[in-house]
């Protein structure tokens, strides 16, 4: 085994390991006062999930402000987290927007709030802050997998095949979740920190699609049938509301839209709901969801269409030129809708309103965007410190909190960043050396 320490003979030097946003802001606010700073990370290059985030456009944050805000994120038991005001205060979205462009990286609200670089990509604004990052003195150590501690208390990590140790009095954890493993948080900390008696709630998907259950009720098998996969899995539906009442309670109604997938739905309006659901199928098997196929029109003048005589022509082409309702969403009915159903124009008015899917499992976590569960918050003390590790501090996905996407999500990722690295920062200065 080979063993080297980095600065470990300086009482200001602290280590981040993970190189997503948490980590890198953790790394900046600790250089920033006054502190060595090495980062170590499993993958080749930093960023590797904040780069796939911004392929289809880097949603930086929301336009939403103070108690809007932080109304969107939830604890680990799916009740309203407070807590995250305290991280907010260090960096919320006006604060994010600045620092951005601090980095040269402009940034306007879209039509829906959310929050996005001018030019819709994540790559420069991380080329531009691993530059200030670098230029500031911190240093970086790729494809260093973290294995834990050693009896020394040092930190092991495989690299290049052989086992290193490094030590340093401040440890700053960013190590993600374990959705989109590929890209290297894979959860492998869950059994080291376990270990070490730190209580972790069991991590599953969030911001996750569902797998449908039976489409309708003389279904041979769940999920839909093979004609509609072939035809419109991948397709987007939209305009659409989705409304959910669980049986516990749970509530949800939205206008959006969704995405037809090979064994059920996902996308930004289901994600919305994805904790909730994720929940209801948990308590009870199933998840009951009813989509309005026409959010803009009334129950009254839905069924005033659809009785309205219609002479020779089809129920299809009727409710093409009276509604609008064609392709994927005429689709939506038949693969729903009994044939008995569809010809009781009471029943099939309703439907256009309140057309249900039961919903039987979330996919698995690995395919989530982020990943609920982690370090549970009551672990922690205010400056994101683990109260059974001194001198150990996490931040990220990999604590116990979860948020829609839409911006939300990263800025609460590097506002725990920074809790997290001015909590080490602090922690060193109090420390007797």
């Amino acid at each position: 085994m080979r063993q080297f320490l980095a600065s470990s003979d300086s009482s200001r030097h602290a280590i981040v390991i993970g190189g997503g946003p948490a980590g890198l802001m953790a790394a900046e606010r600790l250089r920033a006062a006054g502190v060595e700073v090495d980062v170590y990370d499993a993958m080749a290059s930093v960023g590797r999930k904040f780069l796939l985030a911004g392929k289809g456009g880097l949603n930086l944050t929301h336009a939403e402000v103070g108690e809007a805000f932080a109304s969107r994120f939830s604890s680990g038991n799916g009740e309203a987290f407070p807590g995250v005001q305290q991280w907010l205060d260090r960096l919320d979205g006006p604060g994010l927007r600045a620092w951005a462009q601090e980095l040269g990286v402009e940034t306007f609200v879209g039509s829906s709030g959310r929050v996005f670089p001018v030019d819709m990509k994540s790559a420069p604004l991380l080329r531009a802050w691993l530059s200030r990052l670098r230029a500031s003195g911190v240093r970086f150590h790729m494809r260093h997998h973290w294995l834990g501690w050693n009896e020394a208390r040092e930190l092991r990590f495989a690299h290049a095949g052989q086992e290193v140790a490094v030590a340093a009095p401040a440890v700053v954890l960013a190590l993600g979740g374990a959705s989109w493993p590929q890209l290297g948080s894979n959860a492998g900390w869950v059994p080291v920190l376990t270990a070490r008696g730190v209580e972790i709630a069991g991590l599953r998907p969030a911001n996750c699609g569902f797998d449908l259950g039976l489409a309708r009720s003389d279904a041979q098998s769940p999920g839909w049938s093979p004609f509609f996969v072939q035809k419109f899995a991948g397709l987007p539906v939209k305009p659409v509301a989705l409304h959910f009442d669980g049986q516990s309670g749970r509530r949800f109604s939205r206008q959006g839209e969704f995405v037809i997938t090979a064994s059920g739905v996902e996308g930004s309006l289901i994600y919305a709901a994805s904790s909730l659901l994720r929940e209801e199928i948990a308590e009870f098997g199933e998840a009951l969801i009813h989509l309005d196929l026409l959010p803009d029109r009334s129950e009254e003048f839905v069924l005033a269409e659809v009785t309205r005589p219609r002479g020779s022509r089809s129920m299809s082409t009727h409710l093409k030129s009276r509604l609008g309702i064609d392709g994927l969403k005429a689709a939506l009915l038949h693969e729903v809708l009994s044939k008995q159903d569809y010809a009781d124009l009471s029943l099939l008015a309703l439907a256009l309103k309140r057309l249900p899917l039961r919903l039987r499992a979330a996919r698995p976590v690995a395919e989530a965007i982020s990943t609920a569960g982690g370090v549970r918050l009551p672990e922690l003390d205010e400056g994101l410190m683990l109260k059974q590790l001194p001198g150990v501090f996490c931040a990220g996905e990999m604590l116990d909190w979860e948020a829609p996407t839409g911006g939300y999500l990263l800025t609460a990722c590097m506002a725990s960043g920074v809790v997290a690295g001015e909590g080490a920062a602090a922690w060193l200065m109090k420390r007797p050396v």
